[in-house]
């Protein structure tokens, strides 16, 4: 693919990613999730989606809440600080709307560093003795969907083997991620693709060599001698990359380290809003469907309100939100 060809829009990001597909993140939590991607998928209505992620945020929250969302497998939703429960994803699932297969937070780490090596599982004591390995919580095999014929499915959610080398442990085996596509929002993307994150790269790298296919969203684009004048700091090479597109502050409002805050204020008013479906419509209805792109919400959001969110790039976070006053 030539380099005009994978700098693209947004909306041609998400038309490109097709109902059913099994897709990963990058990011923590609230942490530099690809939030103008994540509003457009749900603006053109993509359906039956398969996420694997080692945590959920406020972007599959959105996602569940706008009926994007079949499948999901992780450990955790939430909005740390400002929401403790994913609401959307917790009543999609209680509905039985979305399938939930739980796994421990290192298990779902080691499928996607499986998926990433080309190796088919991993091994590990993590989890063992829990309700996680109790087969009656196998739910995607519950609904008859470990029979083989979808690809990103395996055929067991886990199985256990001998130590064959040093002792008679017994480990348990969790098999390979390889999702479709994964999505990163990420600091800096060269003209030909190489990927730079700034700050915790979290389980990015896992999540991006893991699928078949990576878009990036970058805060911006940069001459491809820049990043290659200092190679270590790269994360991702240029051909691993298919196509991104450049939308300064596209990871609102979740934060960008040493660019701009959690937008606290807006996930707490987000959790409080969508306790129930009524009210994640009406949210919907406001900031997603409401605005045409994400360059329109940003201008909703306000040049004053990012601006206070904005990191001092000499010291990496903002100098002028309050977090705190003393008693």
């Amino acid at each position: 693919m030539q380099t005009m060809e994978k700098r693209q829009t947004v909306a041609q990001l998400a038309a490109a990613i097709p109902d059913g597909a099994c897709m990963t993140f990058s990011g923590f939590t609230i942490w530099r999730r690809p939030m103008a991607l994540v509003y457009e998928l749900v603006r053109q209505k993509k359906r039956h989606l398969h996420l694997i992620e080692v945590n959920g945020g406020t972007h599959s929250d959105i996602l569940a809440g706008a009926g994007c969302v079949d499948i999901w497998e992780s450990c955790f939703i939430g909005h740390e600080l400002y929401g403790k429960l994913g609401n959307n994803m917790a009543r999609r699932i209680q509905s039985g709307e979305t399938i939930c297969e739980d796994y421990s937070h290192y298990q779902i780490l080691l499928r996607l560093a499986a998926g990433a090596a080309g190796m088919p599982f991993m091994a590990t004591t993590a989890a063992k003795g829990t309700d996680i390995m109790n087969p009656a919580y196998d739910m995607l095999g519950r609904a008859g969907l470990r029979d083989g014929k979808n690809p990103k499915i395996p055929k067991k959610k886990f199985d256990y083997a001998q130590d064959p080398f040093y002792g008679d442990t017994e480990y348990i085996l969790v098999p390979a991620a390889q999702p479709d596509i994964c999505v990163a929002h990420v600091h800096q993307i060269g003209e030909m693709g190489t990927v730079r994150v700034e700050g915790q790269r979290y389980s990015d790298v896992e999540a991006m060599k893991a699928a078949d296919r990576l878009f990036v969203i970058a805060e911006e684009v940069v001459p491809e001698r820049y990043l290659r004048d200092e190679p270590a700091a790269n994360i991702i090479p240029h051909y691993m990359v298919e196509r991104y597109a450049e939308v300064p502050y596209g990871a609102h409002p979740t934060g960008c380290f040493n660019r701009y805050e959690i937008d606290g204020d807006f996930i707490r008013d987000y959790y409080t809003r969508t306790k129930t479906q009524e009210g994640f419509d009406e949210w919907a209805a406001e900031w997603i469907y409401g605005v045409p792109d994400f360059e329109a919400y940003l201008d909703k959001i306000g040049f004053s309100r990012l601006q206070n969110l904005t990191a001092n790039r000499a010291i990496h976070y903002s100098t002028t939100i309050k977090r705190g006053a003393k008693k």
